[in-house]
């Protein structure tokens, strides 16, 4: 199976199944003298790991991660980094009535046409168990951006029609703690509470919903990105993209902006008090042409409702009859709470490798 690499620098190889013995990931390229605060990283994973509230599945995981190598008296060495996160509270069985059908919506069918074999125990290799590699990985290389005074902060800007108002980011700590006060990672406490009660009822009726989160990364330098094919906003959709349940990217002024004219739309270019050029307005996302240009980048991802509900649905089985599944086991009702720490992981396994190919023109 290809496909399970990303980044050109930093580069990282995700391995495991949802009901194998662990899930892992290989990290290559990261720079030495990076300081590993494992704390931080164990955090970062909670904020992903199952079982965290009423409006989350209930599948317990401690996602406890062991850094096997390229770590040595807290610094990494500039050789590969392994981690390795054990599954703990596998339940199979939930899955055997999976086992000759495929559930609608979800990976099982492509997966069983594609290769002849698919692992049916929560979806094998497409689950999103596979994520909490990928949060792992941001993990060290948000510690790397750190160094460089990069920071990238999201949160839950919209559950189903339910949106949040704007919310400021200039402190990054303080935009953390009013997102982490609440189950539903929202920066707007009092819009919190609602997407919390829609979740909740959601569940109750063994439905589920989608939503959306929104990232900014700040104190990114200009000239990240490649001109062409490479553009900083394409790799962060393609990272975004490839996120389990997302439909959607847009950055900047997004799909709204093909509604504005382009007197509207320009960002004027000015000089701070300090010198520092910026643009007065902010419509490009921090970045023109493909490349970063000082701003804040600012970008969307919209996550579907999961697949798997609790109500009888038409489906067809392994030999192409029609065929009813009913969804068992443990789900979440909404993904967009656990999702904000895998979208900010991914924003910054991109930023970070497109910082170190950078260093090359300078």
């Amino acid at each position: 199976m290809a496909g399970n690499s990303f980044g050109e620098i930093f580069r990282i190889t995700t391995f495991g199944e949802s009901h194998g013995k662990a899930i892992g990931v290989i990290i290559d390229g990261c720079p030495p003298n990076v300081t590993v605060d494992e704390e931080f990283i164990q955090n970062e994973l909670d904020k992903r790991k199952p079982g965290q509230s009423k409006i989350t599945t209930q599948r317990k995981e401690s996602d406890t991660c062991q850094i096997l190598s390229g770590v040595f008296e807290g610094k990494t060495t500039g050789t590969p980094i392994a981690i390795i996160i054990p599954n703990e509270d596998q339940k199979s069985k939930d899955y055997d009535h999976n086992k000759d059908v495929f559930r609608p919506s979800h990976a099982d069918y492509v997966y069983h046409q594609k290769y002849g074999i698919r692992d049916h125990r929560g979806g094998g290799r497409s689950s999103a168990r596979e994520t909490a590699a990928r949060v792992a990985a941001g993990a060290i290389a948000k510690l790397a951006l750190k160094q460089v005074g990069i920071e990238i902060a999201a949160h839950v800007s919209s559950v189903g029609t339910i949106d949040a108002p704007h919310v400021d980011i200039s402190s990054v700590s303080e935009f953390e703690a009013l997102r982490e006060s609440n189950i539903a990672r929202c920066a707007d406490p009092a819009t919190a509470n609602e997407m919390i009660a829609l979740i909740d009822s959601v569940r109750k009726a063994g439905d589920t919903i989608g939503g959306k989160v929104s990232c900014t990364v700040k104190n990114c330098p200009v000239g990240l990105g490649e001109p062409v094919f490479d553009k900083l906003h394409a790799d962060l959709g393609k990272a975004m993209l490839s996120i389990n349940a997302v439909h959607g990217f847009d950055y900047g002024s997004g799909f709204d902006g093909s509604t504005m004219r382009g007197s509207e739309h320009n960002d004027i270019f000015d000089v701070d008090t300090d010198g520092k050029v910026i643009t007065r307005t902010n419509f490009s996302g921090g970045i023109q042409g493909g490349i970063s240009n000082g701003m804040d980048i600012n970008f969307r991802v919209a996550f579907k409702p999961v697949a798997t509900i609790m109500t009888n649905q038409q489906t067809i089985n392994k030999d192409g009859q029609i065929d009813e599944i009913k969804g068992k086991g443990r789900h979440d009702p909404c993904v967009v709470p656990r999702a904000v720490a895998i979208v900010e992981a991914m924003a910054a396994l991109v930023v970070l490798d497109h910082y170190l190919r950078n260093k090359v023109y300078r």
